[in-house]
């Protein structure tokens, strides 16, 4: 096997890693209930029903069903990708399987519970930002890096236009 798929390793991880921290967070903190870490960061124990960054969590329950969906369908449409993709383009199969990897710890969670389980406060003075978790880090750190090899590969690109 020498397409991306060789990769998904880096997926199962992610979804153990945020499998297992949100297991903790259920047993070892109060709903709601911010857990002082350093002067930005508090763990705190919230439920989204929405999507990431608890956007539409206050939705009427159609959310939950549409994302669930969005999350399965994404994740189908990266692992075909992955299989597309030759191994050795590891940058671009690395935010791949970050991806994949938060969509589906986030899925097993709405199939599971109803709702995500979000964790993870930073703030700076007032300013709370919403509550978050492994998966959407992995999310958020993969989509960033599909960003950087589109820019790059534009860049390399255009340099190679212009020595013709």
């Amino acid at each position: 096997m020498h397409s991306g798929l060789r990769w998904i390793w880096i997926a199962v991880i992610v979804f153990i890693v945020d499998q297992l921290t949100k297991y903790a967070a259920l047993n070892y903190l109060m709903d709601y209930e911010p857990l002082v870490i350093t002067r930005f960061f508090n763990l705190t124990l919230a439920y989204n029903k929405g999507a990431a960054f608890s956007f539409l969590n206050q939705a009427s329950g159609w959310q939950l069903w549409f994302f669930g969906g969005l999350s399965l369908v994404v994740s189908i449409a990266i692992l075909i990708w992955l299989k597309r993709l030759a191994y050795q383009q590891r940058w671009l199969n690395i935010a791949l399987t970050f991806i994949v990897g938060g969509a589906l710890g986030n899925l097993f969670d709405r199939i599971c519970y109803g709702h995500v389980i979000d964790f993870i406060q930073l703030h700076i003075s007032h300013f709370y930002w919403p509550v978050f978790n492994i998966a959407d880090s992995a999310i958020c750190i993969g989509a960033f890096m599909l960003v950087v090899d589109a820019f790059l590969k534009e860049k390399k690109g255009k340099s190679a236009n212009c020595q013709l």
